[in-house]
């Protein structure tokens, strides 16, 4: 275990690595010969004055700029304007950069090479003839026929007469077909209603909302699946069409509610302040079945009516006239 050093060892052996380090090699370098002279920083002056230069260059750069009457002169801003304003059509300049390159192609390919570029010339050649006879044939036919019609088939007002025939069956063979417009889905179920069924109107009254889209608020909603017909609370409705109810509530938007049903088709009113019937009744069309309310979701009071084929909604106004 060693020995703890004293203040004079420990001050002896800094000053023997103290001189060992200003050894030069074996030489001992004395004490006296070590410059003690503080060197000007030559760095700091160079840097400040490659800054200041910096500065006169921009400086410089800027009074040029603002008073040279030849960068913005109006010659300049003029062409400069209308560079911007050229509008360069890309796909013509492909179109044409294309046409270049097939035709330099066309010009580079060996024109006896296997006999393939004869062959092919030579094929076009016979196709382009082949049409070629084929038009004069069919203007020889068209002639030949104008000329019996004209004056080899009965002659005088009956061969003018053929020729108009002739002309306007073929301008009938020329006009386009009209395509019939697809029908939509709702259209057909109402044609289908109307076809099958008997139908009137449940009241008489002003249209306060049509069916299908509109504003939405926080009472009524962005899509109308029926027509609300407006008129006083109390106000009775009838049946639009025979059927059995088969639901009857309170409950919902819709709040007093009735549906009644007939084979797939389904009549819906809607908003109610009183209801005459219950589930299970028959009822025949035209029958008192409830008076106008604004029970559920309602800005007023008005009869909401719907009708459903299958359990899809229709527009009551393909099928009713509510005017």
């Amino acid at each position: 275990m060693e020995r703890a050093l004293s203040a004079e060892e420990r001050i002896r052996r800094a000053e023997e690595i103290y001189q060992r380090r200003k050894r030069q090699g074996d030489v001992r370098v004395s004490s006296n010969h070590v410059s003690t002279e503080i060197k000007p920083n030559y760095f700091v002056f160079k840097k400040l004055l490659l800054q200041i230069l910096i500065c006169l260059f921009i400086y410089l750069i800027f009074y040029l700029i603002r008073n040279s009457n030849y960068i913005f002169s109006e010659d300049v801003l003029k062409k400069t304007r209308e560079f911007l304003s050229y509008d360069i059509n890309f796909q013509n300049v492909y179109h044409q950069a294309e046409g270049y390159l097939q035709q330099m192609w066309q010009q580079n390919i060996p024109q006896n090479t296997n006999g393939e570029t004869n062959e092919l010339l030579n094929s076009e050649q016979q196709t382009q003839e082949m049409t070629n006879e084929m038009q004069t044939q069919e203007t020889t036919n068209q002639e030949t026929t104008n000329s019996q019609i004209q004056g080899g088939i009965g002659g005088g007002e009956e061969g003018e007469a053929l020729l108009s025939n002739e002309i306007a069956s073929t301008s009938s063979d020329e006009q386009p077909i009209s395509e019939e417009k697809e029908l939509t889905q709702m259209e057909i179920d109402a044609n289908e209603i109307k076809q099958n069924y008997s139908m009137i109107l449940p009241l008489k009254g002003s249209i306060s909302s049509r069916f299908g889209p509109r504003e939405a608020t926080e009472i009524v909603s962005a899509n109308h699946a029926g027509i609300d017909i407006a008129a006083n609370e109390g106000t009775i409705f009838i049946a639009a069409m025979e059927g059995k109810v088969t639901y009857v509530s309170s409950e919902g938007g819709y709040g007093n509610h009735i549906y009644i049903e007939n084979n797939d088709v389904t009549t819906l009113y809607a908003h109610c302040s009183k209801i005459y019937v219950k589930e299970g009744d028959t009822i025949t069309q035209g029958q008192q079945i409830g008076e106008v309310g604004h029970t559920g979701n309602t800005t007023g009071p008005h009869l909401h009516f719907e009708v459903r084929k299958e359990n899809r909604v229709v527009n009551p106004e393909l099928i009713l006239s509510f005017e």
